[in-house]
């Protein structure tokens, strides 16, 4: 049963990340995952683990991901069981205001042992809108539903 209170501290942790992130703290970032989470970067890159998450982001947030913000707007989020969450994200990295929020991202979060909800697994992508329009157009079964 998905409970006002659980729903609330799902969007909390997502929202800690994102503050972390928004502060270059790549410790708050990593605390933030379980420990045997995934986390599958953009680039493809694919690390495992709260502290390697966290180590790595620290890095990034140092050089190439130095003073970026993460803007984050959750889509949907839907429970499995008491102690699972699926949230679909859009967002985008960028120094100042984006212009748009080009990636999404999949989120597998889970309520761990200490009652703590933590980020199990996230999967980011960046949306090709011309090549969806492109596919869309040629083959319109290929259009969900939703858009």
């Amino acid at each position: 049963m998905t409970t006002t209170i659980d729903l609330a501290a799902i969007r909390t942790v997502l929202q800690r990340s994102q503050d972390a992130w928004n502060r270059g703290d790549g410790a708050a970032y990593g605390a933030c995952f379980s420990d045997d989470a995934t986390d599958v970067t953009f680039v493809g890159t694919v690390y495992h683990g709260a502290a390697e998450i966290g180590r790595a982001h620290q890095a990034l947030f140092d050089s190439f991901l130095k003073g970026t913000q993460l803007v984050m707007e959750i889509l949907e989020i839907r429970r499995y069981g008491a102690d699972t969450a699926v949230v679909v994200t859009r967002g985008e990295v960028a120094k100042g205001t984006p212009k748009k929020l080009g990636k999404l991202a999949t989120y597998t979060l889970v309520r761990e042992a200490d009652g703590q909800w933590r980020i199990a697994a996230v999967q980011k992508t960046k949306h090709k809108g011309l090549m969806e329009a492109v596919s869309f157009k040629f083959q319109p079964a290929t259009k969900p539903a939703a858009v």
